[in-house]
């Protein structure tokens, strides 16, 4: 049994195959047991499911080989090693959440569609025209507990390449977590008998201690008064750095922090950007949580996070200042935040983040006037390739998170200039979108026109922070 339904955007009008979706169980018997989530896992704000889509192009290789039948036949193999993604999520005392590895399976759908890959444009970037049909949410099929963990469709395009769309409930993994499942895909599709890195289940490390006791400050988890932006109230549109964005944001940047990573750049401008886009009272707080994963960086966790480990092992340090600050200040103050909230992250932060949410009930990130980013960009995902080569496009099918609409993502891109950099989408109801367009749009447009500017800004930053006398 298949389904036809064309579709149609501002862009695009193509016609979707779908096949009847598919439950694929593990292709050997697996372990039946019930397994722990860690209590990073199972914290309210991850009890969402995450899309990400790679696209693909024809590979003259691969003539005569079908990507649905390489990717599901590989797909049986893979759950035999990373069994818990075949079983479901119920809730046990507490709150706490628990994977019943059951084999049941997750979902797997046959797509074709009768468009090139060209015809989605040169320059791939979310938002996807009719992503929808690319991955179509099997009614039923969308809830946290007792419903499948994965979602993938395998859409083959008329050109011959094709496209890989997934999604993931994020409670069972992060992303180098679901990269790792990727990956370990990728090599059994390409003739593997088992993945070159074994996964590891271990969630343990990153619970609780007994008894718990949160000994750091965590702003990211603070009650505030007033409303988050629902993502149904917003649009979607990407923004891409390469070099010479970069460099011109790096010209502003005080003498004392040209060190700092690209990361925080990009997080410092966003945020101050984004901040002035919805024109806040200035003596709002105002906050910008950063994702922090403790598996990379020097002392994050000690003894550090196994290879394999494929729960969620990221925590969330939050700046804080007020709008008024914010938007004021130059590009060093908001640099000078973002540098210290992620300097905080250490062992004891990501045992008092555990402890926290145990003790308080497992609260959700704190959304009001908040701006969440995290950095995928130097993970590989566009090296998965199945045997059909780089993807074109690999990450995130959106911004947002669940029903939030503060959340962007670093995502590796190349531009229609075939220039290497980092594309984000960002999230903002309509009039903010275009007042954060305009505003990122002439800041980078000073920063390029500016020379010896990196002098003067340090100078006015040391003047404005430390030259000031009562």
């Amino acid at each position: 049994m298949n389904t036809m339904v064309l579709l149609t955007s501002s862009d695009l009008n193509f016609t979707v195959r779908r096949q009847q979706p598919e439950l694929i169980a593990p292709a050997k018997a697996t372990p039946r047991e019930l397994k722990l989530l860690s209590d990073l896992d199972d914290q309210d704000s991850l009890r969402a499911h995450v899309p990400l889509v790679h696209f693909y192009r024809h590979e003259a290789s691969m003539a005569g080989k079908d990507p649905v039948k390489v990717i599901r036949d590989a797909l049986a193999q893979t759950l035999v090693f990373y069994y818990p993604f075949a079983g479901r999520i119920r809730e046990g005392v507490g709150h706490k959440l628990v994977v019943e590895c059951n084999e049941k399976g997750v979902l797997f759908i046959e797509a074709d569609v009768d468009v090139t890959l060209a015809q989605f444009g040169d320059n791939l970037k979310p938002p996807f025209p009719c992503f929808d049909s690319l991955l179509y949410n099997v009614p039923g099929s969308e809830g946290i507990l007792h419903c499948p963990l994965l979602l993938i469709q395998v859409t083959r395009l008329k050109c011959g390449g094709f496209v890989f769309a997934m999604r993931m409930n994020h409670t069972m993994t992060d992303a180098p977590g679901i990269l790792q499942f990727m990956n370990a895909l990728d090599e059994i599709a390409n003739g593997a008998s088992e993945p070159s890195i074994l996964p590891v289940w271990h969630r343990e490390i990153l619970s609780a201690r007994n008894p718990p006791r949160v000994t750091r400050t965590h702003h990211e988890f603070e009650q505030v008064a007033g409303a988050a932006i629902p993502l149904k109230d917003t649009v979607q549109q990407s923004f891409f750095f390469g070099p010479s964005e970069i460099s011109a944001i790096r010209r502003v940047i005080p003498r004392h922090l040209r060190q700092s990573t690209t990361f925080e750049v990009l997080t410092a401008c966003l945020w101050r950007c984004h901040t002035k886009a919805l024109q806040l009272d200035p003596n709002d707080d105002v906050r910008t949580l950063l994702i922090v994963n403790t598996r990379f960086g020097r002392g994050r966790f000690d003894p550090p996070i196994p290879a394999g480990y494929y729960g969620n092992a990221f925590v969330s340090p939050a700046a804080v200042t007020t709008a008024g600050k914010l938007c004021e200040s130059p590009l060093g103050y908001a640099l000078e935040l973002v540098k210290k909230a992620k300097a905080k992250v250490d062992k004891e932060y990501v045992h008092s983040t555990a402890d926290l949410l145990v003790t308080r009930g497992r609260p959700c990130f704190t959304s009001v006037r908040s701006w969440m980013i995290s950095d995928l960009s130097r993970f590989g995902f566009r090296n998965v390739g199945f045997g059909w080569g780089k993807a074109v496009y690999a990450g995130p099918a959106e911004a947002g998170f669940g029903p939030l609409a503060g959340v962007s993502f670093l995502v590796a891109s190349t531009n229609d200039k075939g220039e290497e950099g980092r594309v984000v989408p960002m999230c903002l109801p309509p009039e903010p979108m275009k007042r954060f367009a305009k505003e990122l749009d002439n800041m980078l447009g000073s920063y390029k026109n500016s020379k010896d500017s990196s002098i003067i800004m340090s100078n006015m930053y040391n003047w404005q922070n430390h030259g000031q006398s009562d």
